[in-house]
């Protein structure tokens, strides 16, 4: 069989077993829309809440992220393992207890207030659209290097995929199609590991191939060293140094640990359980089950580089392998002869020569047809100059899905990556979708606008709602902030950071924040980090003019402090909450039990 028989055999198998799952659990009910009925077991919910959590930045750009920046790229490593320890310990034991089935709802009771809840679904509205841009960009990137297709119609197939399974099974579906959905990433991310790991450092086992021995050179001699002398040697820094500033990195990782705690679509995640015992035990599985893709992020990043540079540096173009020249026709890749010596050069700022100015394009390459340069290089009409000496072009994206080709594994493993991809995309913009559709359907409509909604009324809102939101999402998925996945996903964080975070922490364990103080806060805290990443990533923002040196991933993390302080600072000077509202976060702060604060008041 050629590979594209074997891609569309595991990704027909794949979406097949999705949409069955789907029809099969197919929502009767706002409950069952909503929370699946809240009688999932913590094990399968545990499988879906990973699913959901582990998104095509986690799956795709995450290892890239390493593979590029080194140790840099752990940024997203710590911040996203982090903040989930943060989210299971501060936050969703004691919103179960709660028992409302939304974040929106959760603020709407605790602050008393509609206003509140107003702008909770507008902070929500925010947060999942640009987290969902960033999957929809990622199922673009997949669906274009397999079948070999624009990005933007790879976004608008995705986008239709999902509306399908979401739209129709509601909660209820999309739990168990995520259950299918992780079992599928998590052989498509550690099967090919193995193989690479076995051919790298002959070890099965990649985390101690990744700390053990290189032995596929003349030598066996440590790995990590083996890494940061082909870095050096390329003129790049070592690849376990850092180059961003310490601030930057510090925020960063804040943001990302913070917002994770905030993100209502992993929250959400905690409803479909019976009790607050069995989340619990549904966050220990959920950990557990992260822990299998995060603990092999690092090892896919370092083989991937590895193998890139082996593969390609110092070769002339006729003797690059085909799977290079498959990824250039789809613009994931292109090389750029700047010194015309028909040798492709990936070297860094140190490296000799660097004076040379040189041809590139910036995001993805547009070509002249298939017009070649003298040494066969495909001409870019996207050309500026430069004085950078690298001659290789590729995104961080592309380097799970060329880890494969690059290592020369079987047609099979190479199909069953690219199932998962997609299915780390799928899964994380399924749960997204559902979460802005209920912020829609049931806190804006059922809850402000039009209080005598059926339950048929309100799942039809819903799935409207669906509609429009991944119309928007397809859009921006298409022409996204950064043509970076997991740039985009971190700006996510930061909104989620600055605005839910801190209102949901103080709702939990403040008596004396009042509704006043949380609308302030969260609307002082995104609208600062919202207008910071608008205007450096769409308003001709420079690094230069950074606050503090920190960037629009890590500017959350400020905006978070200055939420806090405002929402301190005007609690401080309005009227307390009522004596019902203190009661009720006296007995939601004691988790245990298994009926829910919101039934005993």
């Amino acid at each position: 069989m050629s590979q594209d028989a074997y891609n569309y055999l595991f990704i027909g198998l794949s979406f097949a077993l999705y949409i069955g799952i789907a029809i099969r659990q197919r929502a009767a009910s706002t409950q069952e829309y909503y929370t699946a009925g809240g009688g999932v077991s913590p094990f399968a919910n545990g499988m879906a809440t990973a699913a959901d959590w582990m998104s095509a930045a986690t799956f795709i750009s995450m290892a890239g992220s390493l593979a590029i920046g080194g140790y840099d790229g752990s940024r997203f490593l710590m911040g996203w393992t982090g903040g989930f320890v943060l989210l299971t310990v501060l936050m969703v034991p004691f919103l179960r207890k709660f028992g409302k089935a939304t974040v929106p709802d959760f603020i709407g009771d605790r602050y008393y207030s509609k206003a509140a809840r107003l702008v909770a679904v507008i902070c929500a509205i925010f947060i999942c659209l640009t987290y969902i841009m960033g999957q929809m960009r990622g199922v673009g990137l997949v669906f274009s290097q397999l079948f070999g297709i624009e990005i933007a119609t790879g976004v608008i197939v995705g986008g239709a995929i999902v509306f399908f399974y979401a739209g129709l099974g509601g909660m209820k579906g999309i739990t168990y199609t995520q259950v299918a959905q992780y079992c599928v990433m998590a052989f498509a991310y550690t099967i090919p590991a193995i193989f690479i790991a076995i051919a790298l450092t002959n070890n099965f086992i990649p985390q101690l191939g990744f700390i053990g021995d290189y032995t596929a050179g003349e030598q066996a001699v440590p790995f990590l060293e083996k890494l940061n002398k082909i870095n050096t040697d390329l003129g790049f820094t070592k690849y376990t140094d850092g180059s961003m500033a310490k601030i930057d990195m510090f925020c960063v990782t804040a943001a990302l640990m913070c917002g994770t705690a905030g993100l209502p679509h992993v929250i959400v995640r905690f409803f479909t359980v019976k009790n607050v015992k069995a989340v619990r035990t549904s966050a220990c599985w959920t950990l557990a089950f992260i822990a299998v893709i995060y603990l092999t992020a690092p090892t896919i990043g370092a083989f991937s580089r590895v193998n890139l540079i082996s593969n390609l540096n110092e070769k002339k173009y006729e003797e690059t392998p085909q799977w290079f020249r498959d990824f250039e026709k789809t613009g994931q890749m292109a090389w750029v002869d700047k010194n015309a010596d028909g040798k492709i050069q990936y070297w860094g700022a140190g490296k000799s020569e660097s004076g040379k100015s040189g041809k590139v394009f910036e995001g993805k390459p547009r070509f002249h047809n298939d017009e070649r340069g003298a040494s066969g290089e495909r001409l870019l009409s996207n050309q500026i100059v430069t004085d950078s000496p690298n001659e290789l072009y590729f995104g961080n994206d592309v380097m799970v899905m060329a880890n494969p080709h690059m290592a020369g594994l079987p047609k099979w493993a190479i199909a069953l990556l690219m199932a998962g991809c997609i299915a780390a995309a799928l899964s994380t913009a399924a749960g997204l979708l559902l979460v802005l559709s209920t912020s829609i359907s049931h806190d804006l409509m059922k809850k402000i606008i039009k209080p005598d909604l059926s339950d048929q009324e309100e799942i039809k809102y819903a799935r409207l709602a669906s509609l429009g939101a991944l119309l928007v999402a397809v859009w921006f998925g298409i022409n996204p902030p950064s043509t970076f996945v997991a740039k985009t996903v971190a700006f996510a964080f930061g909104l989620a950071a600055s605005s839910f975070f801190p209102t949901l922490l103080m709702g939990i364990f403040s008596r004396r924040m009042n509704k006043e103080g949380a609308i302030a806060g969260m609307i002082a805290g995104i609208g600062f980090t919202l207008s910071y990443i608008i205007y450096f990533q769409f308003m001709g923002g420079t690094p230069d003019q950074y606050l503090y040196d920190i960037s629009p991933e890590g500017i959350g993390f400020l905006g978070m402090l200055i939420n806090f302080a405002v929402s301190g600072l005007v609690a401080s000077f309005t009227p307390a909450p009522p004596p019902e509202v203190t009661e009720l976060v006296d007995s939601v702060r004691y988790p245990g039990g298994e009926e829910t604060a919101a039934q005993g008041h």
